[in-house]
């Protein structure tokens, strides 16, 4: 049976102020739910998440509801809230989606990417490595997510930064996972990435990346359950 909201010390994010305290609950606990610590199907138990986050029954309310409305919490009658556990269908759809946002956004990085941003990918890759190296998934997994943020920002197209934006954190929850197992070959992929994008070679550089999304994707597949 799986534990209810006890969390790992120093999983608890600090809430930010100012702005809607709902908003900011919402917000931990979001970030709770992508880092996996609060795992898929773990019993959400309002007041102690109150008593973790500092603040009242209330705005954990509001943020649950919230969380259910966009499909990160099931709220079941009689029983109450729980972290919703992804079929292997959301997570293939949702990682098909971002092998065709990811691979256009490498290829316009290619072609837009002058030497300060290719430097400025080598240095996420090297914190990347060095995460890896420590064992430190979180540090991995939050360097993997700005280093692919940093190649959209280079694409420059708004729209699809902001397609992109929709499924970053699904993305980042299903990665997490999976994160261990790819270890150094995601970096090595990265790296082949970054050489593409510094030649501006725009059809490699479309090329590596969607074999990099869809290693992701297969490694996410054949996980052990």
């Amino acid at each position: 049976m799986l534990p209810t909201t006890g969390l790992p010390q120093g999983a608890v994010p600090k809430l930010e102020r100012p702005g809607p305290l709902r908003d900011r609950v919402y917000e931990a606990l979001l970030e709770l739910i992508t880092t996996r610590a609060l795992q898929p199907g773990q019993h959400l138990v309002e007041s102690e998440l109150a008593g973790h986050l500092g603040v009242s029954r209330q705005p954990v309310r509001e943020a649950l509801q919230r969380l259910s409305t966009e499909g990160w919490v099931d709220l079941r009658p009689a029983q109450g809230a729980f972290v919703h556990e992804p079929t292997d269908e959301e997570a293939e759809q949702l990682l098909s989606v971002r092998t065709l946002l990811e691979a256009e956004a490498a290829r316009l990085a290619a072609a837009n990417a002058g030497a300060d941003a290719v430097a400025a990918l080598e240095k996420l890759c090297d914190e990347g490595e060095k995460a890896v190296d420590a064992d430190d998934v979180d540090g991995a997994v939050a360097m993997n997510a700005r280093l692919h943020a940093k190649v959209m920002e280079l694409a420059g197209n708004t729209v699809l930064a902001g397609l992109a934006a929709q499924v970053d954190r699904r993305v980042r929850w299903y990665y997490t996972p999976v994160a261990r197992q790819r270890g150094h070959r995601s970096w090595i992929e990265h790296r082949e990435l970054i050489a593409a994008i510094a030649d501006r070679d725009e059809e490699r550089a479309t090329a590596v990346m969607r074999a990099h999304t869809e290693h992701t994707r297969k490694m996410y597949r054949e996980r052990e359950k």
